[in-house]
């Protein structure tokens, strides 16, 4: 029901926007638990709301995988903007760090996700873009202040990022690829200053 008002420009009640972000986090912890196939029956409980209220938010299981794709790259989006304000390298740092945990629980909810992903490859591609375009907003405040390199862009480090998420399948793997990250992201801080001087 909130999407629907949403989408005609009506604004949603407070306690029915509530009760939406609600659901939407209990079904992130039910799925990322590797129970994607979990009954919306349990999200609903999780959620501490009844079953009705959850049908009226998501008619359907591909309805709330959705909302959840799309919930964590907005969060993603919203991170990028906030970030503003911190120093060039550490920002990117920190989205980074954010963007390995967004994969984390798309591990978490493969099986689910993948069903969003083949019944809308579109929305794929807009909430691939959204990530490519946060990244890019960061990167570029550091290239323009001397702090990183210009010469990749930033679909290339995602893709790179994404790629080292999905390599790893031990349980643990976001710590292995969080550091790796970090060499990343210190490797293209240390091109844009060049080698310093033995002793300095």
């Amino acid at each position: 029901m909130a999407d629907q008002l949403v989408r005609s420009g009506r604004k949603p009640r407070a306690d029915a926007q509530r009760n939406r972000e609600r659901l939407l986090e209990a079904a992130t912890q039910v799925f990322n638990q590797g129970e994607a196939e979990a009954s919306l029956e349990a999200v609903a409980r999780q959620a501490e709301v009844g079953i009705g209220t959850l049908y009226r938010h998501f008619p359907t299981r591909e309805a709330l995988f959705e909302a959840i794709y799309r919930r964590e790259v907005q969060q993603l989006v919203a991170l990028a903007e906030q970030l503003d304000n911190e120093a060039p390298v550490e920002a990117v740092r920190r989205w980074v760090h954010a963007m390995i945990g967004f994969v984390a629980v798309k591990k978490g909810m493969s099986a689910a996700l993948a069903v969003v992903a083949q019944s809308s490859s579109q929305l794929a591609v807009c909430m691939l873009e959204q990530m490519v375009g946060a990244l890019d907003r960061l990167l570029r405040r550091a290239v323009s202040a001397g702090e990183m390199r210009g010469d990749i862009s930033a679909e290339e480090i995602l893709r790179a990022l994404v790629g080292m998420c999905y390599m790893h399948d031990t349980p643990d793997w976001r710590r292995n690829v969080l550091r790796t990250a970090d060499v990343l992201i210190d490797g293209l801080r240390y091109a844009a200053r060049g080698p310093q001087p033995a002793g300095r």
